[in-house]
């Protein structure tokens, strides 16, 4: 199955081994369906385009592949320039770095990761000999996903394959995607029968960066782990290294570095660096290294632009995002994410503009709108214009100064620094210049990407199945099912405080108790007895913990739901028993709920979880998130 992003001229793909041609049996144990070989599939699940433009992950070939349209948020995203996505427009434009000069990767006490600069030129003529392709390994991966409308159930299992090479200290990189809800992950070495049993340590959803860990001492015996170089430089040669579709042994590609920038990566949905190149990256090679001439490696494959118009367009995670990954899970002992700013900002190109703004020169980026969950909220004001970040001048287009002659995305700075970071923006307000700071965490998202832990979490009273919208749920069912009011929502609505969710009754379980209900599904829930609700486990603590003869819901355009409460609790018990249901609430639901400090800040349904951005903020170049 392929996942991908469609762009305003193409579409990323995320490339794991795939079910796509007739090779699909040499990556994948079990039987296959067989899918267009243009397109390259996701471990986690398989998702077709008709449009001739895709974006693929470079992975495994999943098993039960079933193509699905994949359609995701354009929140918070402009267009293809940036890169990959996950929709036709990258949700957080991402761009891809490589790391290109040498270094190598080695543990100093317990402090972090260092770099080594030794210097191993490899000859072209003796690759096949090279020692680091050693270090690279196939990764068999079989996925039970998540069933989104059934939230109590888990899909059909399948399988794939990727790649992932060795960093020392008895760890692996592979990309996220490849081990996405994953039940079962082996390793193989090269030349080597035995597949040895690898357990995740972290996943980097929004850098599609994943970190293995196998425990059996023969598996590492005669092997050194690869070096991790410096960024790249255009026209450098670079090498893709690997297990992609059409053979079961290792694959090498050869190609030059066409392109540095913020890219989008479409399995996270985020902007970041990412390096272009030619080299030719298949199914199968996501995971796998990238190696500069000195047999440093400068990066990790991990999707392709497929279109029309393009040919041999494969990016590759820099080893600056991946430093940035690593760093993270070796400060916090799990992966916290890349922060952000919280603002969409509006270039300022125009003289006019400037003018009016007060503002004295070419330069700087103006305030559109502040996200309520972020720290800026609380610094920086709408019509605000940013001058500087850090003591670095931001162009008019919202630009930065990169390396030598070159400029990059100004997000490309935020991305360098780590949840909890403070940086210091330089502001024009009014006329006049101010330094202030701001706090960077990671994005609240109302609607999330990706959903942490096995599954999601839902809470069933008298038949009414009640769930939190998401991305995935939102691709499970047909935007027909939904309504445009909910993808509305969905798209361009903010969280006003963290933890907040839209809860919808996903569908209502037929029986005498909620008759006249039954054909509702997909609908916002807003109140319970009148008390808007927040999230999920704010509805399931309001349900248990009522007193009153009625429970009553109330939805979209005052529509109501009213159920005797002695009653719905009595005929509860059957209807799980006669669907099969295990519970009537997710695990996560059976903790005591906690309310949240800032949960009060929600006063009315129209404030709650109704941020309205227009379709422009995402759809017009003049406007960037950071």
């Amino acid at each position: 199955m392929s996942i991908m992003a469609s762009t305003s001229s193409g579409l990323f793909s995320i490339l794991n081994s795939t079910t796509p041609s007739r090779y699909h049996r040499l990556f994948s144990s079990a039987s296959t369906r067989t899918t267009s070989p243009l397109f390259i599939s996701k471990a986690k699940s398989n998702i077709h385009n008709s449009s001739p433009n895709k974006l693929h992950k470079n992975k495994s070939i999943p098993e039960e592949a079933t193509p699905v349209k994949l359609q995701k948020r354009i929140g918070n995203e402009k267009p293809f320039s940036n890169g990959e996505g996950r929709n036709g427009k990258s949700k957080t434009g991402r761009s891809q770095s490589a790391a290109f000069k040498s270094y190598g990767l080695q543990r100093k006490g317990n402090k972090g990761v260092i770099f080594d600069s030794k210097e191993q030129q490899v000859e072209s003529g003796n690759l096949q000999d090279a020692a680091f392709l050693n270090a690279v390994v196939k990764v068999y991966c079989t996925h039970t996903a998540p069933n989104y409308s059934l939230p109590w159930q888990k899909q059909r299992q399948f399988t794939s394959t990727g790649s992932a090479f060795m960093i020392g200290d008895g760890k692996l990189l592979t990309n996220a995607h490849c081990v996405e809800h994953d039940t079962q992950v082996k390793v193989k070495r090269r030349g080597d029968d035995t597949k040895y049993v690898a357990k995740v340590l972290a996943r980097g959803v929004e850098c599609d960066i994943a970190l293995l860990s196998v425990q059996n001492k023969e598996f590492w015996e005669g092997v050194e782990p690869l070096r991790l170089g410096h960024l790249p430089h255009l026209q450098d040669s670079v090498t893709v290294v690997g297990y992609p579709l059409g053979g079961d042994t290792i694959s090498v590609t050869k190609g030059v570095v066409s392109r540095i920038e913020v890219t989008s990566y479409a399995h996270g949905s985020s902007d970041l660096l990412g390096i272009q190149i030619d080299a030719a990256i298949n199914p199968g090679n996501s995971g796998g290294p990238a190696f500069n001439d000195q047999g440093e490696c400068i990066g990790v494959a991990f999707q392709v632009y497929r279109s029309d118009d393009v040919e041999n367009i494969g990016y590759v995670i820099p080893t600056t995002v991946v430093s940035h990954f690593l760093e993270d899970y070796q400060k916090n002992g799990r992966y916290t994410g890349f922060p952000c700013l919280g603002v969409l900002l509006q270039k300022l190109e125009n003289p006019a503009l400037r003018t009016c703004l007060k503002v004295p020169s070419n330069e700087g980026v103006l305030v559109r709108k502040i996200e309520p969950t972020s720290d800026a909220s609380n610094v920086l004001k709408e019509g605000d214009v940013i001058v500087s970040f850090d003591g670095v001048r931001v162009g008019s287009e919202g630009t930065v100064p990169f390396r030598t002659n070159e400029r990059i995305a100004f997000r490309y700075l935020i991305s360098q620094k780590f949840a909890g970071d403070v940086a210091e923006l330089g502001i024009i307000r009014s006329g006049t210049l101010m330094k202030v700071q701001v706090a960077l965490n990671p994005r609240v998202n109302l609607v999330p990407y990706h959903i942490e832990g096995d599954s999601p979490s839902y809470f069933i009273v008298a038949g009414l199945v009640f769930t939190p919208l998401s991305e995935p749920l939102i691709e499970g069912e047909s935007e027909d099912n939904l309504g445009l009011r909910l993808l509305t929502k969905a798209r361009y609505s903010m969280a006003r405080s963290k933890g907040e969710q839209i809860v919808i009754l996903s569908q209502v379980l037929a029986n005498e108790v909620n008759i006249g209900y039954e054909d509702m599904s997909n609908e916002q829930v807003l109140k319970l007895n009148g008390i808007p609700i927040k999230n999920i486990h704010h509805l399931a603590h309001l349900v248990d913990s009522c007193e009153h003869k009625y429970l009553v819901f109330e939805f979209e355009d005052h529509f109501l739901v009213v159920l005797e409460r002695e009653a719905a609790t009595a005929a509860s018990t059957r209807i799980l028993k006669d669907y099969g249901i295990p519970s009537d609430k997710s695990s996560d639901l059976t903790a005591p709920y906690a309310e949240a400090t800032n949960d009060n800040q929600i006063v009315n349904d129209r404030e709650f979880g109704d941020t309205p951005t227009s379709n422009s903020e995402f759809g017009f170049e003049g406007l960037l998130w950071v």
